[in-house]
């Protein structure tokens, strides 16, 4: 802009002014020479600057069609790395002031390969063909056995790019994953953010029932089964999810519920590339619940004492009620009456202490430190290429009092030579080591932990009188109670090569041997009570275990040794002639895999600091196994196509597997699919500027399933136990504690065989305005037959239980859209992208011909024609505002054969039920042909799952936002940690939101007659049936990361020798819209809520490539 305004004044004009002046009056003569130097220096200067500098001007017309590219960015860099741009116009036009000679232009455009001119001076105009970007057309795949190229693909395949996965602050791949493909189904785990737990996954919904295998994808890393979540993030160059039979057809019985490909990064002819990254993050729980204080906790508690119509009408006396007022002002210094105590002179620990906890605050409310260290080299020769890297994670837990902490460890390496033109050999490697500490309580208890002390009050002391931790937090356990260490060693080593003797015609061979070494041990150790004079109590570690009876001490340790031999061997052969292409594959691969337990343990720890086996000498017990499968597949595919526009893929797999029998143990298993892409027609010419990839496909296949829960469904295995302390065994220690030392086997089925998958999918993936915009869209049908499931009931005469048999199925039907859009205006970039699935399943075959709706263990059951996710429950009416309104209710619905304990008095703040069938009275049926009063009122299955993608870059910044969801979902929350008082006092608690409860007019504690729980009953739960009312809305939309980086300009990272450096904040699980009960995150249900807390991370960083 300067420049502009001084080439505004012409050149001769300044000079003729220099002589009119003044200066000679100011000045001596001698002054007045220098002045005059230093004017002309700076005119010279002046004419030099834009003497470099020019205008230019040009068109960018598209090279085939001839036509202007609107929109495409034209930039100018100069060697000192100033940049100055502009977009096209809707003529294709472009113009630019002030170019420096020497610079570079650059043209580039969505979907066209760009074009750098170097500006020379000599050029002003020019005109701009730009040709399609083939390598969108050559873009490959990874599929089965090989790749393909995209716009050929038939099957449903989705893939993922190692982009996907860079700085963010998670301790697995599967966290980084959630929401970005549709149909691979990623939910936080049932045990929630525990160190030791991963999330869960599936593709396309529910396979099974569960009730005798497993429908989880096959993960394999470089072409071999292992866990996604203990690998590098940062190794991974791609990952290829298949989704349709047809797709994994190729894989056989061990993937019939789809494969999750995972292929890690290898070197790339060039010098040597260093990369460095890290990220350094602070976690903090999505949700914390507040509790009542002490005051009003007391107060609903004897609220709901009194409501219960008992003789005794309140929990917490006046003397207590007195002391918990004084204690919150500050105006009392004791934690429970010194004077009075409880148990073997205890301080008042439970209902006549006078704290003021709040207690998920003190487990919860930490933040938790997390880094994570990434260093990779590769490059290579023509012939010869490497990556090698490391990595370190440690991670803390997010709990208070646990000291829990995770380190995992990385090192792989991955080399390729060329030994001759027609041999190239392949080493893989790979170590992995996790170690994960926290106390035992957590790993062990952990499930008992969360209800144990979610049922704490507030008034409920921390540390008694004279500060030692109470009995009720459990914190002795936490704190001193034991440790739990394990630790998890993986090995992975491969050997590949790929010969190709013909034109055409590859043929790779592949071994690898795969093993773990794991290893956990964890002490019980005394925990102590102490008394009002300070002496130590041994207490009971926890109650309803002889085990963890007061004084007892042990360790346990455990090991497990695993290996699992793979090997492939196929050739593939490709030829073309006249449009028609032809690849061809026929190959075989086995798997192995073995495994080998042993336990020890061994009670009266003789030093708790140093615990071991062998640093303990009291009764000892052991047990050990080991278990082994194996699978023996062939294999082949045909792939054809007609100049791209034709598309056929036949595959035909043939699967024997060590766990059936006989002529069970093989199968055959055929599949094919049939694409057409329209867009490559003549007819479509007209239309390929605005379409230019439009191509429907259509898929079948049938799958086996071997993956059974038991490795030997068709043997029976008798159980013999000697000397175990945990199964009563001691009688060779103590007489007086003789046991049987072997069990009956069960009965088994010979005829036991494969479930049977088979699917059905349609889509068309499709390509607007040079691939800015792209997509795509499936629906499937997927049916799961000759399913493992319950066994018939028999007489207990027979004196064994009846074999599991292949007697159930499922259908699960679906859908999936994903829709993205990439541009460039200028300089700033931009994309955005959409995904939503949709699956349900349905129960097509049962052995529950009467529709029970509950097992003998009160489980939900299924039937024919049942959808899985189904909840049953009363529709409500409302709530009665006043005694007289539930009366006149009462007298015509008869609510009193409710199963709900307590007096079954009916009142104002009560539920009113719906009666659906004819009798008067509201009853709960057992079975879905005679539910009475029982209705579906919703279904727990999520729907519409989502992905929101939106991504922008400027000038070397770049933004990443990401929302991830679920539209629709409905469940059924219980416990106390929804409803506050929840039947007796010892399972109940109160929660800010359950101060909301119903108070008729005139009450002490004020009137709230619309209140949104009913009045709280101790020791009944009448309000408290499965109902529409309380129905939870359990979808969200989180914002899963937001990502902000900044790459420092080349020309000044090389000034330091980097050839790239970028630092970077990010987030992850930041926001959460959700309409569910505000104790609750809506993705961390599981025991209703009594779970381990999900994380908020924030987190920065830097990426460095030398």
């Amino acid at each position: 802009m300067v420049n502009d305004m001084i080439m505004s004044v012409p050149i001769k004009a300044l000079l003729l002014l220099l002589p009119a002046t003044n200066l000679m009056y100011y000045f001596k003569d001698y002054e007045m020479k220098k002045i005059s130097v230093l004017l002309t220096m700076l005119l010279l200067s002046i004419i030099f600057v834009h003497a470099q500098q020019i205008s230019i001007k040009g068109i960018v017309i598209d090279k085939k069609l001839n036509e202007p590219i609107i929109g495409a960015s034209v930039s100018s860099v100069s060697v000192q790395g100033t940049t100055i741009g502009t977009v096209t116009n809707l003529e294709g036009n472009f113009s630019l002031k002030n170019v420096p000679k020497g610079s570079v232009l650059t043209v580039s455009y969505i979907g066209y390969t760009s074009q750098n001119i170097t500006i020379n001076g000599n050029q002003t105009t020019f005109k701009i063909e730009m040709s399609e970007d083939t390598k969108t057309l050559d873009e490959v795949v990874v599929v089965g056995f090989g790749t393909q190229k995209k716009v050929n693909l038939t099957g449903a395949v989705a893939t993922v790019d190692a982009k996907t996965l860079d700085s963010r602050p998670v301790t697995s791949v599967a966290q980084a994953l959630q929401g970005v493909v549709p149909g691979l189904n990623i939910s936080a785990n049932a045990r929630g953010g525990k160190l030791d737990q991963n999330p869960t996954m599936n593709i396309r919904g529910t396979g099974n029932l569960g009730t005798g295998s497993s429908d989880s994808p096959l993960v394999l890393i470089d072409g071999v089964e292992g866990d996604i979540n203990s690998i590098n993030p940062q190794d991974i160059a791609n990952i290829s999810v298949l989704k349709d039979a047809a797709s994994a057809s190729i894989y056989g019985s061990r993937a019939p519920f789809g494969v999750i490909l995972v292929t890690t990064k290898a070197g790339q002819q060039g010098k040597a590339t260093i990369q460095y990254s890290d990220n350094f993050r602070w976690s903090r729980p999505t949700n914390i619940p507040n509790m009542l204080d002490s005051y009003r906790f007391a107060q609903y508690f004897n609220k709901a004492q009194f409501n219960s119509g008992k003789t005794t009408t309140f929990l917490f006396d006046e003397d207590t009620m007195d002391r918990i007022q004084k204690y919150m002002a500050g105006e009392y210094q004791y934690t429970s009456d010194p004077t009075q105590s409880q148990g073997s002179n205890f301080f008042q620990f439970n209902m006549r202490s006078n704290d003021n906890q709040n207690w998920p605050k003190n487990f919860i409310d930490k933040t938790a430190f997390g880094q994570e260290h990434n260093l990779s080299v590769s490059g290579g020769s023509e012939k010869t290429k490497y990556y090698i890297s490391g990595a370190f994670l440690s991670q803390e837990g997010q709990m208070n009092y646990s000291d829990e902490k995770k380190n995992r460890y990385n090192i792989s390496g991955k080399v390729s030579s060329d030994v001759t033109q027609w041999l190239t050999l392949e080493l893989n490697t790979r170590f992995i080591r996790t170690d994960i500490g926290m106390p035992t309580f957590l790993k062990v208890q952990g499930d008992r932990f969360f209800p144990e002390t979610t049922k704490l009050y507030p008034m409920m002391p921390l540390y008694d009188n004279n500060g030692h931790y109470t009995r009720n937090p459990k914190l002795m356990q936490l704190t001193s109670g034991g440790r739990s260490n394990t630790s998890n060693d993986s090995y992975f080593t491969q050997g590949a090569f790929t010969l190709k003797p013909l034109k055409g015609l590859a043929v790779h061979g592949q071994a690898t041997l795969h093993t773990e070494s794991f290893r956990h041990q964890y002490s019980i150790n005394k925990v102590y009570l102490y008394t009002r004079d300070n002496q130590p109590v041994e207490e009971a570690w926890l109650g309803g275990d002889p085990d963890l009876a007061a004084g007892k001490t042990y360790v346990q340790s455990e090991t497990k040794q695993v290996s699992m031999m793979t090997t492939s061997l196929y050739a593939d052969y490709e030829h073309s002639w006249n449009n028609h292409n032809f690849k061809a594959m026929i190959g075989m691969n086995t798997e192995y895999y073995y495994q080998n337990k042993l336990m020890g343990k061994r009670f009266d720890v003789i030093d708790e600091n140093v615990p071991s086996i062998n640093t303990a000498n009291g009764i000892s017990s052991n047990s050990g196994g080991a278990n082994e499968w194996a699978t023996m597949g062939y294999f082949a595919r045909l792939n054809y196509d007609y100049n791209g526009r034709y598309l056929f893929e036949a595959t035909i797999r043939r699967d024997g597997t060590s766990r059936f029998r006989g002529n069970e143990r093989w199968g055959n298993y055929p599949s094919f699919s049939l694409g057409w892409n329209i867009a490559r027609e003549g007819f479509w010419s007209p239309l390929e500027k605005y379409i230019n990839t439009l191509k429907p496909r259509f898929t079948y296949g049938s799958l086996g399933n071997q993956n059974t829960d038991n490795w030997y469904p068709t043997y029976a295995i008798q159980n013999i136990t000697v000397g175990s302390a945990d199964a009563g065994g001691r009688w060779l220690l103590d007489l007086a504690n003789k046991s049987n030392i072997a069990s009956s086997p069960g009965l088994v089925s010979t005829l036991l065989t494969w479930e049977r998958i088979t699917s059905y999918n349609i889509g068309v993936d499709f390509g607007a305005l040079s691939n800015r915009l792209t997509g795509y869209f499936e629906y499937y049908v997927r049916d799961t037959k000759d399913m493992v499931g319950p066994a018939q009931e028999i007489s207990s005469i027979v004196g064994a239980g009846a074999p599991k048999m292949n007697n159930t199925a499922l259908r699960t039907k679906g859908w999936e859209l994903q829709i993205g859009w990439q541009d460039r205006i200028g300089q700033l970039g931009y994309n955005v992208s959409f995904n939503l699935s949709d699956a349900q399943t349905e129960v097509t075959e049962f052995p529950n011909p009467d529709k029970q709706l509950k097992d003998g263990d009160g489980n939900d059951y299924y039937w024919e024609g049942k959808k899985l996710g189904e909840i049953w429950g009363f529709k409500t009416v409302g709530m009665a505002k006043t005694d007289q309104e539930m009366a006149d209710w009462i007298a015509q619905h008869d609510q009193s054969k409710l199963k709900a304990g307590g007096l079954n008095i009916w009142k104002a703040g009560d539920i009113m039920y719906a009666n659906l069938d004819d009798n008067p009275a509201i009853e709960a049926g057992t079975s879905a042909t005679d539910p009475k009063d029982l209705t579906v009122i919703g279904n727990s299955t999520p729907r519409y799952r989502f992905g929101i993608t939106l991504g922008a870059n400027y000038k070397g910044f770049d933004l990443n936002i990401m929302f991830q969801g679920v539209a629709k979902r409905d469940y059924w929350i219980d416990g106390m940690i929804f409803w506050g008082v929840n039947g007796g006092q010892w399972s109940s608690t109160g929660y800010e939101e359950h101060w909301d409860f119903f108070r008729p007019e005139g009450d002490e504690l004020g009137a709230n007659t619309n209140a949104y729980f009913p009045r709280p009953i101790m020791d009944s739960r009448q309000n408290q049936q499965v109902q529409s009312r309380y129905l939870q809305d359990a979808s969200y939309i989180r914002l899963k990361n937001l990502q902000v980086g900044y790459t420092i300009p080349k020309y000044l990272t090389k000034k330091i020798g980097l050839e790239k450096l970028r630092v970077f904040f990010s987030g992850d699980n930041l926001w959460t819209g959700t309409k569910i009960n505000k104790n609750f995150d809506p993705e961390a249900l599981w025991q209703n809520g009594m779970t381990y807390p999900l994380s908020r991370t924030l987190s920065c960083g830097v990426n460095i490539v030398l």
